[in-house]
């Protein structure tokens, strides 16, 4: 890490005036994270404006947009492409323009319900997104829309990981140290009936980006997860555990109606469990990009 850079555990000055103004512009209600916005695949200069300005503080705004159930999946692709965020990680879930439509209809057409939580009804735990994947494909930058929400459920806690990264430091900085760790955190291989899909990827959980941005890599699973046996990685998990399991003072909570959506420098989220009804069926789509948001 930089020694110029706030993220250093040497750099406690200037740590300290970092820390001093994110919890001054920290949100404490979903409300002031929020942008109404007209038609998000054609923002006005006002809209785009206001929404890079909120990232810039908070990492993250819900749009409500007024395209209510309308399907279009230009709708995220061009959004992102305004602010910055080109190019999609496409893989093998994802359709060939490299967004996901997460649905557990679609998904149990597929044959994927069982095996991926995203396609399923079933609770999410806190995480950041791609956290599997190899560093040449990090993942900075998120769209969720919502094309339909469920009947009941599927709500998302928000946190902006610079918030945990300071709640984690406040609490003991050797937290943050054991975290930084390049292989503190490894998701083990995936096999298909071909052998091996993808290799153990292993890497840190904080890392600091060649821009000098805080990155967070995290999963709260239990399964298919190996950490560091060491005393330090095991307290310091143990810390954050216990951080997102307690609401903070930042701790956004809220569900995405249709027209709505979450775009975001990759934040912590997680996601409750939801019924369905055969006339209320959700439907989001996903885009994940390997660049932050940005004034384009």
């Amino acid at each position: 890490m930089m020694n110029a850079s706030p993220f250093d555990l040497n750099n406690a000055a200037g740590y300290a005036a970092w820390r001093e103004k994110k919890s001054a512009l920290a949100p404490r209600r979903l409300e002031d994270i929020v942008v109404e916005i007209d038609d998000p695949r054609a923002l006005s200069a006002a809209e785009r404006q206001r929404i890079v300005e909120v990232c810039a503080n908070t990492n993250m705004v819900i749009y409500v947009g007024k395209t209510g159930g309308d399907p279009d999946k230009e709708i995220p692709r061009k959004l992102g492409l305004q602010l910055g965020m080109k190019t999609l990680d496409g893989h093998w879930l994802t359709d060939n323009d490299g967004i996901s439509p997460l649905s557990v209809k679609g998904a149990e057409e597929r044959g994927e319900r069982k095996e991926f939580i995203p396609y399923t009804d079933k609770p999410i735990r806190w995480h950041t997104d791609g956290y599997y994947n190899v560093p040449e494909r990090t993942i900075r930058g998120l769209i969720l829309h919502c094309v339909q929400s469920a009947a009941t459920g599927g709500d998302n806690q928000l946190l902006d990981h610079e918030l945990a990264y300071l709640l984690l430091r406040d609490e003991n900085p050797e937290h943050i140290r054991a975290l930084a760790q390049p292989d503190v955190m490894t998701i083990p291989a995936r096999t298909d009936d071909d052998g091996i899909a993808r290799p153990d990827q292993p890497g840190p959980v904080f890392s600091v980006d060649a821009d000098g941005f805080l990155h967070m890599r995290y999963t709260a699973r239990t399964k298919s997860i190996l950490w560091q046996g060491d005393a330090a990685t095991r307290a310091a998990v143990a810390a954050l555990e216990r951080i997102l399991a307690t609401p903070t003072p930042w701790t956004l909570h809220g569900r995405l109606e249709p027209g709505m959506g979450l775009v975001c420098n990759n934040v912590l989220h997680d996601r409750s469990g939801f019924t369905e009804t055969p006339e209320q069926r959700r439907l989001l789509y996903r885009a994940r990009y390997y660049e932050r948001i940005s004034a384009g």
